[in-house]
């Protein structure tokens, strides 16, 4: 292998936490969470617990960066010496936002660093599922066919197609339990559990950093291309190298990463990105990734402008953007919702992190819908996408003690 292998990117911590390991602090706040009024994220920099809610971001005709901006600003000037916002944006640009300054907020070392994460959770209970494939893995894999069949005759270039499953339960599933069994899958990626909508709660563990902004650096990570992880050491070992070499994984990413430059170029005055991806690994898969990082020309731009200049990278919709999101529109027998939006946090002075929704689910009453999509290109076929959705659905049907 000729590329390093390391833990999802970390950003820069925060400069108000202790600076001392304080075992069973992070896992306090993930023990606490209670689904409604909390809002929790994980990250490979700090552990956050946002505690109700004080104001609510309006839906209007103003840039999403600009709304927040204006609520923490007024939320400063109301008095909050240190107000937040926290929650997820949805993929659709004109759907409404699930953000919020929360009344409280409780910060903590990351989860990676807490000893107590290695201890067991105890497995779910035994649950029947109703497990329901929206669209079917057949329907699934004709989407596939005709988006490469319409790539090699030159229409476009990349598309992200998805697919849900819609699991059902005799009772309402236990959230907390199902977030403490996350963070401790992938304690270094990003796991968090925040409300989507009335009644629906967000929870999942993404691998992949959007951006995050600490003073004058900012840090993306996109993530194209992957490959299943194996429990044979020596069979994970070839797919990881073999992941390396693949030229179709290696041009994916490569489209995404591109477009990220574009994307951050114009705010940078500098901005360094590596010629070749590493590997990183979460329990289920492999991916390829590049750490990008810069400084802003601007000291005020925030990471949500930062962010919204980027989302949706071609990781997660395709390119080119326009007509990507109408073959997915087209593709897809169902709504994205928060899946492939975006999902973090920001304060006052523009500094925050925004990761990527992927590996997640949203509840509602009995009901999970979990998502996974896979990047399809001209040399993609129907039957290794419909197997990399169902790689990416075991991160979550590990969690809930499901299976597909």
């Amino acid at each position: 292998m000729s590329a390093s292998l390391r833990e999802p990117t970390a950003p820069l911590s925060d400069p108000t936490l202790p600076a001392l390991l304080d075992p069973g602090a992070a896992t306090a706040l993930l023990d606490a969470y209670r689904p409604g009024e909390d809002r929790f994220l994980g990250t490979p920099g700090h552990t956050l617990l946002a505690h109700g809610t004080a104001a609510l971001l309006p839906h209007d005709s103003r840039p999403v960066a600009q709304r927040v901006a204006d609520v923490l600003g007024a939320r400063r000037s109301a008095g909050d010496p240190a107000p937040i916002v926290v929650g997820s944006l949805p993929f659709a640009p004109d759907a409404p936002p699930a953000l919020a300054v929360p009344r409280s907020v409780r910060w903590a070392p990351p989860l990676h660093q807490d000893p107590l994460i290695a201890l067991p959770v105890p497995s779910d209970e035994d649950t029947d599922w109703q497990v329901r494939e929206v669209p079917s893995a057949e329907r699934y894999g004709e989407a596939v066919a005709a988006a490469v069949a319409r790539m090699r005759a030159g229409e476009f270039d990349k598309v992200v197609l998805a697919r849900t499953l819609e699991l059902t339960a005799p009772r309402e599933p236990d959230l907390p339990a199902m977030l403490r069994r996350l963070a401790r899958r992938d304690p270094s990626g990003y796991t968090f559990a925040v409300p989507s909508g009335p009644g629906r709660t967000l929870i999942g563990a993404s691998p992949e950093l959007l951006v995050a902004r600490r003073g004058g650096l900012l840090t993306a990570n996109p993530l194209a291309g992957s490959a299943p992880r194996s429990a044979d050491l020596a069979e994970d070992v070839r797919r990881a190298a073999a992941l390396l070499e693949s030229p179709k994984d290696l041009h994916e990413h490569a489209v995404v990463v591109d477009a990220v430059r574009e994307a951050l170029a114009p705010y940078c005055t500098r901005l360094d990105v590596p010629e070749r991806p590493s590997l990183v690994r979460t329990a289920a898969l492999w991916h390829l990734s590049t750490t990008i990082t810069g400084e802003p020309a601007d000291p005020a731009v925030s990471a949500l402008e930062l962010a919204a200049a980027m989302h949706p990278t071609p990781a997660v919709c395709g390119t080119p953007t326009s007509l990507a999101r109408s073959v997915i529109a087209a593709s897809e027998p169902f709504d994205r919702g928060p899946y492939t939006g975006m999902v973090g946090w920001q304060d006052a002075d523009g500094d925050g992190e925004w990761v990527v929704t992927i590996r997640c689910a949203e509840a509602e009453g009995r009901m999970l819908r979990l998502f996974a999509g896979a990047g399809v290109v001209a040399a993609s076929t129907p039957q290794a996408e419909t197997a990399e959705t169902g790689a990416k659905f075991r991160t979550f049907l590990s969690a809930v003690g499901a299976s597909l």
